[in-house]
C-alpha cells in the first residue's frame, strides 16, 4: 500500500521532494492549506529559505496546525526543513518561529554562504552501505541534541572546520531531519527510509 505523503508547498524544493517520494513508492500531495493536511500519513518540509518559510507559515495560519500535525504523523525536514523542525535556532531572525518538536539547537548557514556549498560522502548506517553522497547548500548544523535524539550521520572531525564531529542527520521518534539535500540527488535511500517510517507509523 502506498502511503499519502504531503510536501509543504509554500517555498523551497517542493517538486524535487515530490519526485523522490513518488520514486520511493509514495502517493504525493502538495499541501498549502490546513484543509489539504486531511488524509496525509506523513509530511516533508523541504529545503529552501527558512526565514521566508517561517514568515509564510505564519502569514497563512499554518504554524499551529503544523505543530498539532507533528504530534500525529511522521515529518521529515531537509536543510531549511531541519531548521523549521528544531526547537531552538541560532543566527535566526529575532521573530523567526519554528514548528518545533525536534529537541535540537540548529545553527542557520553554519557552513557559510551559497559559494561555500560542498559535497561529501557520509556513513549513514541506518540506510546501509555504501556511503551517502551528501550535498550541502547554505546548510544548517545541529549544534546540540537532547538524549532522545538519535544521531544518524555526522561529518567526521577530520573533515570538519571545528575539529569535532558535526551532526548533519538526526531522528527523534517520528521526526527525521538532514542538513543536506537528498532531493537533488539520484540516491533515494533517505526518501526510502522516510517512506518506511510512515508505513511503520
Amino acid at each position: 500500500m502506498s502511503p499519502v505523503i504531503g510536501v509543504l508547498a509554500i517555498q523551497g524544493d517542493v517538486r524535487e521532494h515530490a519526485h523522490c517520494l513518488e520514486q520511493s513508492g509514495a502517493q504525493v500531495r502538495l499541501v498549502k492549506t490546513v484543509e489539504q493536511f486531511q488524509g496525509i500519513s506523513g509530511l516533508v518540509i523541504p529545503g529552501g529559505e527558512s526565514t521566508t518559510m517561517s514568515i509564510l507559515a505564519v502569514k497563512n495560519n499554518l504554524l499551529e496546525p503544523l505543530r498539532e500535525l507533528r504530534t500525529k504523523i511522521p515529518m521529515y525536514g531537509s536543510c531549511a526543513g531541519l531548521i523549521m523542525l528544531a526547537d531552538h535556532i541560532t543566527d535566526g531572525r529575532s521573530d523567526q518561529e519554528t514548528i518545533g518538536g525536534l529537541h535540537i539547537t540548529a545553527r542557520r548557514n553554519a557552513f557559510g554562504r551559497q559559494v561555500d556549498s560542498f559535497e561529501i560522502d557520509l556513513a549513514i548506517p541506518a540506510i546501509g552501505a555504501p556511503d551517502y553522497h551528501a550535498i550541502f547548500i547554505r546548510a544548517p548544523l545541529v549544534e546540540s541534541a537532547a538524549d532522545d535524539v538519535e544521531v544518524l550521520a555526522a561529518i567526521p572531525a577530520a573533515n570538519s572546520l571545528t575539529n569535532s564531529d558535526q551532526i548533519v542527520a538526526v531522528r527523534q521518534d517520528n521526526i527525521l531531519a538532514t542538513s543536506f539535500h537528498p532531493e537533488i540527488t539520484s540516491d533515494l535511500r533517505i526518501h526510502d527510509y522516510f517512506v518506511e517510517m510512515v508505513r511503520s507509523a
